[in-house]
């Protein structure tokens, strides 16, 4: 639900009554993970998706179904290739589905809206949902829990402020997916399964260096979910006019802004100055922050002479084998937005896990889980 929030929170701003199906779990190789989400109107509107396609006509008739009678649906859709006519994915996986109406006056309205328009404004937020529990909790009661503990909304539960403290240690982490909580550590006459979605605010690009690659790869970071911080001690060259699509153009030096700024295991760094005055103390810095990915742009004599210089600096071993440099997959282009894609690559690859390699080439799953 969280990842439409723009669209809903507008649809609830007009009034209109809306479901909402979310994947709540997959398994083997599924297009979407868990949080993706469809919603229908009651005009028949659509937004989102949970599946790339192939069981959106399924999902969207239980959304209207679920918005004629006000109950909560859940299903699971697998493997369809044995029955040409089945709905389900071609992959190989399977993706379960719950979807929740949220009409006017119900009791989960108010908790929904709020957190909509909490992640509409890029702050952390989680919506929770029990799966199975005893009795009828498993009923569409919706929490909207913020990371100071406070929450809104109900579960139905003699325990919704101990069910919140287990989601909130999701939302911390950034985490959406299933919680399990055992009876003995909620006062709610069972075990219970919590749906936990958390939203948090876009994972930072920090792109130092106002050159011409540097415009292309703003662009892939904004295509890719973050948000781009363009940084160059020239004031002359680090201009709104000339990076647009940046959320925010520094002029500093490089190190002085990256040792100043907030970072986080998400950031990640493109050092595109191509500059050792730059590039040196930059990296002295960038490589002892837990960033998710360090890349420098560079040829390999380059990298050689950066290397040199930051071991000279005092520079581990251990922290020099996080740089990626020379930066970027080995696409064989040349164009500034040739490369930005071989960078933005890379960064999916480090983020996700991955190979680098053809998918053509390997075997297994290509929709990893996470």
């Amino acid at each position: 639900m969280l990842d439409l929030a723009a669209e809903l929170g507008a649809w609830a701003a007009q009034g209109r009554g809306f479901a909402v199906a979310t994947v709540v779990s997959v398994s083997g190789s599924a297009p979407r993970p868990p949080g993706a989400a469809l919603a229908v109107d009651t005009d028949g509107r659509a937004v989102g998706s949970v599946s790339g396609g192939c069981v959106e006509g399924a999902v969207y008739d239980l959304c209207a179904d679920a918005l004629r009678d006000g109950t909560v649906r859940r299903e699971r859709f697998g493997y369809s290739d044995d029955d040409a006519f089945a709905v389900g994915l071609t992959c190989g996986g399977s993706v379960e589905v719950v979807v929740v109406p949220v009409l006017a006056g119900s009791p989960s309205r108010t908790a929904v809206e709020s957190a909509l328009a909490v992640a509409a404004r890029g702050e952390a937020v989680a919506v929770v949902r029990i799966l199975d529990g005893p009795g009828d909790l498993a009923g569409g009661g919706v929490l909207a829990v913020r990371p100071d503990g406070t929450y809104e909304g109900s579960l139905g539960s003699a325990d919704d402020a101990g069910l919140a403290a287990q989601a909130r240690a999701l939302l911390d982490l950034g985490r959406t997916g299933i919680c399990e909580v055992p009876e003995s550590s909620a006062r709610c006459g069972g075990d219970i399964t919590l749906f936990v979605e958390s939203s948090v605010p876009p994972a930072r690009m920090i792109v130092f260096g106002a050159v011409d690659f540097a415009g292309a790869l703003v662009r892939v970071g904004k295509l890719l979910g973050f948000h781009v911080t363009l940084c160059d001690a020239r004031g002359v060259f680090a201009t709104p006019e000339r990076f647009p699509d940046a959320d925010e153009v520094v002029v500093d030096w490089p190190d002085r802004y990256l040792r100043s700024t907030a970072t986080d295991e998400r950031t990640v760094l493109c050092v595109l100055t191509h500059d050792a005055k730059f590039d040196v103390p930059l990296l002295e810095v960038a490589l002892r922050l837990p960033a998710a990915y360090v890349g420098a742009m560079g040829s390999r004599r380059t990298h050689d002479d950066r290397l040199r210089a930051l071991r000279e600096a005092g520079v581990g071993e251990r922290e020099l084998a996080r740089l990626r440099s020379p930066i970027g997959l080995d696409l064989g282009g040349r164009t500034p937005e040739e490369t930005a894609v071989s960078i933005g690559a890379e960064i999916v690859a480090v983020r996700r896990g991955g190979t680098g390699v053809p998918l053509r080439g390997g075997d297994g799953a290509i929709h990893r889980a996470g």
